[in-house]
């Protein structure tokens, strides 16, 4: 029997965000705006910026006060990224 299943999920929910946010920066880190495979690398980094937005909404609705403040920054981050990205197209 769980005892504290909502905790649980809420722990479980802050790691999908936080990996989500991991994959999308690591991928952005990667991507060179002058690589033959750039336009692919930047399709790829909005579908895992999306997928972690997502993640990080999702986590939103369960989480902890300390939890909402860094995926309120993970958000800040993946739309500096995105702007960054956009202002090299």
């Amino acid at each position: 029997m769980q005892k504290y299943p909502y905790n649980k999920d809420k722990q479980q929910a802050f790691q999908a965000a936080q990996q989500g946010y991991e994959e999308a920066q690591g991928l952005f880190n990667t991507i060179i705006s002058d690589s033959a495979s750039y336009g692919h690398q930047l399709k790829h980094l909005k579908n895992e910026v999306n997928e972690a937005y997502q993640q990080i909404e999702n986590a939103l609705e369960v989480a902890s006060e300390h939890q909402r403040s860094q995926l309120e920054r993970f958000q800040q981050d993946l739309q500096s990224m995105v702007s960054e990205v956009n202002q090299t197209e």
